[in-house]
């Protein structure tokens, strides 16, 4: 009865983790929950009043398919001011969030039988995307020893006459990579190479960022044309729930992302725009603040993920998720005797038995990793790493 073409998608394991974990705490269970990738903090007041005006003047009728102007204005600013990148309100559409945004670019530009490079780990849902475009992923494995990063040298192995674009995350959900501007020239070395492969880089952590500095492939001037640069609201500035996204790209695309929402959706939420347009403005002090906080809370989760043994972790230079390697509990028994075999297998039981939620790293192509998010507070990361050391050290 159901298409195929749903059939062959997979349920996004975030997602699915965080239901599991509601279900226990309906139950009575006191679950911590690492799982989630959102901020926890409210959104900024000065976001909050712009609703609200935009709500008294009554913005409420259908907004222009590609965003409202002023919306499409504030991304043209935001985009010089924080990335020396000049766009034309033309190369902008405003979409429900940033998944939305990219589900929008794969369809605009993949055919049947098109590649689509993703180095792994990659964010759960790039992968379903290009598969629902009748794309075919083409999986290049970011290592450990190199902070799950590509090289330049694997990317240019993994290009075949069918690439057509190169996906990837900066910084990275789940591993809080980041590709810097020497790295991010190198890879250009090799595109410059083969003018046809577009790049679509999803940069909604950009603020989430702890090296000092963002920096966008968009901004090497060979690359600016093939760049799609996907990025909005939901991270930096908290508004998660307000589901706004964005692309930049040239006004080709853009045109063909907005005639195919145009058929989807129309355009995002009215007042949600107008709250994106203070977002964007030059009130950056509560992000600065959640960022510094965020970065005290890798700290932290740092600390703790060290006290855990067999938990092989890097250090995050953005976003909010560790990402340890754990198949040293790979093979360990339970006290019921059974067998932990996989990554699900251990998130299952520290949920049942620690109470505590994560992501099986398999859902972002590392089968030996867990995702845990620190978008929580000290006391809950406290909580949740003692639950799970001890929860771990009952496995032989």
């Amino acid at each position: 009865m159901i298409s195929k073409r749903v059939n062959s998608l997979s349920e996004s394991e975030s997602i699915a983790m965080a239901k599991r974990a509601r279900d226990l705490t309906a139950q009575g269970f006191d679950i911590v929950s690492l799982s989630m990738g959102e901020p926890d903090f409210p959104t900024p007041d000065h976001i909050k009043e712009a609703a609200k005006a935009a709500l008294d003047a009554n913005k409420t009728h259908y907004p222009p398919v590609a965003g409202i102007p002023e919306l499409r204005e504030a991304v043209c600013y935001k985009l010089k001011r924080d990335n020396q990148l000049v766009y034309k309100p033309e190369n902008i559409v405003v979409s429900t969030g940033a998944k939305h945004s990219l589900m929008n670019t794969i369809l605009s530009l993949i055919d049947p039988g098109d590649e689509v490079i993703i180095p792994t780990p990659y964010w759960v849902s790039y992968k379903e995307i290009v598969k629902f475009a009748e794309g075919v992923p083409v999986l290049v494995e970011g290592k450990i020893e190199n902070n799950y990063k590509i090289t330049p040298s694997q990317l240019e192995q993994a290009i075949t006459p069918k690439t057509k674009i190169l996906l990837f995350s900066n910084p990275c959900n789940p591993t809080g990579s980041f590709y810097t501007e020497s790295e991010l020239k190198e890879w250009a070395k090799v595109l410059e190479k083969y003018p046809r492969i577009f790049i679509c880089s999803d940069e909604i952590y950009e603020y989430i960022n702890f090296t000092g500095a963002h920096f966008s492939i968009a901004q090497i001037p060979s690359m600016f044309e093939r760049t799609i640069v996907i990025n909005g609201v939901s991270k930096g500035y908290a508004m998660t729930g307000w589901r706004i996204g964005y692309i930049a790209a040239q006004k080709e695309i853009a045109v063909a992302c907005e005639k195919l929402q145009g058929q989807f959706t129309s355009g995002a939420n009215s007042i949600a725009q107008y709250a994106a347009v203070a977002a964007l403005g030059d009130n950056l002090e509560p992000s600065k603040m959640m960022n510094k906080k965020f970065q005290e809370r890798r700290d932290l989760a740092l600390t703790l993920s060290a006290q855990i043994p067999g938990f092989k972790t890097t250090v995050p230079d953005g976003a909010y998720y560790l990402f340890p390697d754990v198949s040293a509990y790979f093979g360990k028994k339970t006290e019921s005797g059974e067998v932990i075999q996989s990554d699900y297998d251990l998130v299952i039981y520290l949920l049942n038995t620690g109470h505590v939620a994560t992501v099986q790293g398999s859902a972002f192509g590392e089968k030996n990793c867990l995702r845990l998010s620190f978008a929580t507070s000290n006391e809950n990361l406290i909580e949740a790493f003692v639950r799970m050391k001890n929860a771990l050290s009952k496995l032989k």
